[in-house]
């Protein structure tokens, strides 16, 4: 089995997911007593936050190369960041370390692909919507991105991820909100709907949308585990 390096804390909430997900995935294709050889470096979420509001992506890429390098040291074989936003820098951090990084867009195109789907709905942080790098690396694999429209929308989006979710906080009133936010890219052609933020499962599942819901913390995960056990 492979080493597993996760770079969490980006929020902690999520990054107990992935851990879970993870060594579930490994013990339902091992059985027994096997569970994920993983290491885990969990961030400040506060220093992350912090610079991405004020755009300051060279101490992301910072924060985020320093923990896959010691990840590396650690003897991880691949490397998860814990996050979609994460992924902005990706391309940057590749370039600093000789270990592969599990892409979570990848990923995601893949299931998207299985299922037929070529115009889905992209629910995130406001930089994973606003920002290219996730809309870039889905049209590699032919699948076009729409995001919610108005400005507001996404502000609204960005702060209940950030002062609700990110603290592990289940507000009714948002999740309501979210699923009209939803509907009106379904209403503008979006045949699926991206959960492009690894908290944003805590509230939307498949149960609450008409069409197909990716839920990229658990795609991540299962990426992870077919790495782990050399099925991809």
């Amino acid at each position: 089995m492979k080493k597993i390096g996760l770079v969490g804390g980006i929020s902690w909430v999520s990054t107990i997911d992935y851990y879970r997900f993870i060594n579930e995935g490994i013990n339902e294709k091992l059985g027994g007593l096997n569970f994920a050889e993983c290491i885990i470096y969990s961030l400040n979420f506060d220093d992350f936050q912090r610079n991405n509001t004020a755009n300051n992506w060279d101490v992301t890429f910072e924060l985020i190369t320093n923990a896959c390098k010691n990840l590396e040291k650690s003897g991880a074989e691949a490397i998860v960041l814990c996050a979609n936003t994460a992924h902005a820098v990706v391309e940057r951090v590749e370039k600093e370390i000789s270990l592969p990084i599990i892409h979570i867009a990848t990923a995601t195109a893949n299931e998207i692909n299985k299922k037929g789907l070529k115009k889905v709905g992209l629910l995130g942080t406001k930089f994973t919507m606003e920002m290219d790098f996730y809309k870039d690396k889905l049209a590699e694999h032919d699948i076009e991105t729409i995001i919610p429209y108005l400005q507001d929308e996404r502000d609204y989006i960005q702060k209940t991820l950030k002062e609700e979710l990110g603290r592990g906080i289940i507000n009714e009133q948002t999740k309501r909100a979210y699923i009209m936010v939803i509907n009106k890219m379904i209403e503008n052609g979006a045949e699926g709907i991206i959960l492009g933020c690894t908290e944003i499962p805590m509230i939307i599942s498949q149960d609450d949308i008409s069409v197909p819901v990716f839920d990229t913390t658990k795609i991540h995960s299962a990426a992870a585990v077919n790495f782990a056990l050399s099925l991809s």
